[in-house]
């Protein structure tokens, strides 16, 4: 399956809404797009994850390097609507620890 990136602009929000899979064949593309987003002074970033109903390590890797970017540029990035499963992978990898996730979702697709 493949990954929809959509992005809603507001000033300084963005709102990122994302549809498919998050494995080793579209993080390159989920990268290219979040990234720029996170290297703007001030600006908030919610990503809506209520779409994604998989994601491997190498999703997550795109999320670290994207908070990693935050700090730098002092900005914020918020994982928003998450389905259970993928919740999972952050929970189990301690990322719920030093990530911002609101609203988890109940089941999947």
């Amino acid at each position: 399956m493949n990954l929809t990136i959509d992005v809603n602009n507001k000033e300084n929000h963005k709102i990122v809404y994302l549809m498919g899979e998050i494995d080793a064949f579209t993080a390159p593309k989920l990268k290219e797009s979040l990234l720029p987003l996170t290297q703007v002074e001030e600006q908030l970033v919610e990503v809506d994850l209520q779409e994604v109903n998989y994601m491997d390590s190498t999703g997550l890797g795109v999320f670290i390097s994207a908070l990693k970017s935050t700090k730098e540029y002092n900005s914020e990035m918020k994982l928003i609507h998450m389905q259970d499963r993928v919740y999972r992978l952050f929970k189990i990898t301690g990322l719920t620890e030093i990530m911002n996730i609101e609203s988890t979702v109940q089941g999947g697709m």
